[in-house]
């Protein structure tokens, strides 16, 4: 893994984490307990602070930054952060799937218990409502995850990440 400190801020990250060897870690950037940091995933806290909350997965080429003097980047509790996804200079709160490939732009709130599909774009300023779900190139609101079959899947997907992080912990060669 590389850390680096960046204007004497250095990444936080407790012994419980995983880290994969490639992931980048920099700067203001604070781990909750039971994260895991997947492969070629980028946490870039140079800019402004990067706060990340307990059993938050950030799955493998996901990117996370903020904005000069502007938006840091603050992430509630058991959120799953995609697959090569964007999230930056925004605010996640606790129990959010952010799907593969889905961006999600400055200044927006992502509140708790919601799901950004796969290949969504946030645009700037958006604001996703508790419970819902938003979809499409810019993402807009689809469905109520209690009308969905997803209801069980942001908790699920959360503690798996927890699960398949102890796996490499025990297997370092």
């Amino acid at each position: 893994m590389i850390l680096k400190s960046v204007n004497g801020k250095s990444p936080q990250i407790p012994e419980d984490c995983f880290v994969a060897e490639n992931a980048t870690i920099v700067g203001d950037v604070s781990l909750g307990s039971e994260c895991s940091v997947w492969y070629n995933a980028v946490i870039r806290g140079d800019v402004h602070f990067i706060k990340i909350g307990n059993k938050v997965n950030i799955q493998d080429g996901a990117i996370l930054h903020c904005t000069y003097q502007k938006h840091p980047t603050e992430i509630g509790n058991n959120v799953s952060i995609g697959h090569n996804a964007i999230v930056h200079g925004c605010i996640v709160k606790d129990n959010v799937l952010i799907g593969m490939g889905a961006i999600v732009m400055d200044n927006c709130i992502i509140e708790s218990n919601s799901i950004i599909a796969a290949g969504a774009v946030l645009t700037q300023n958006t604001i996703v409502k508790s419970g819902s779900i938003y979809a499409g190139v810019p993402a807009k609101k689809v469905k109520d995850i209690d009308q969905s079959d997803f209801a069980g899947e942001i908790k699920r997907i959360s503690n798996n990440y927890v699960m398949y992080s102890s796996w490499f912990k025990e297997d370092d060669i």
